[in-house]
């Protein structure tokens, strides 16, 4: 009886799990690419809206209108995001491949760990934006 309900516990707490919530938006601050530490750019901000597994990507600039630069789609589960990009403002080699991204939700801040499918290490940090 007492092994029963030890169980009956740990489906109830294991089935109760759910990823920490992606939805909202996200500003870029700064990541490291091939290990070398790059910033948030200083003249533009750019931020991306994740809403029920899409996400669409903007470059904010003062006094213009918010340019979509990339948008696709994307799952999440306990540790993994796996993104695929359907739309790219510029020619992209990333269109339609699906990159596997290790991540980490703490507050509000989101680290992206991964390795894009042109061999680059990507080390990305987001804010969530209010």
């Amino acid at each position: 009886m007492k092994n029963l309900a030890l169980a009956l516990l740990a489906i109830c707490v294991s089935s109760s799990y759910a990823p920490p919530k992606l939805a909202g938006n996200w500003i870029f601050k700064g990541g490291i690419y091939n290990g070398k530490k790059e910033g948030a750019p200083k003249e533009y901000t750019l931020q991306r809206k994740y809403q029920s597994g899409t996400f669409n990507a903007f470059l904010l600039e003062k006094g213009q209108k918010p340019l979509k630069y990339q948008s696709g789609k994307y799952t999440i589960g306990d540790k993994e995001y796996l993104e695929t990009e359907t739309y790219s403002m510029q020619q992209s080699k990333m269109k339609g491949k699906t990159v596997k991204y290790q991540y980490t939700i703490r507050h509000d801040s989101l680290i992206l760990i991964g390795v894009l499918p042109t061999g680059m290490t990507v080390e990305e940090y987001w804010k969530r934006s209010k």
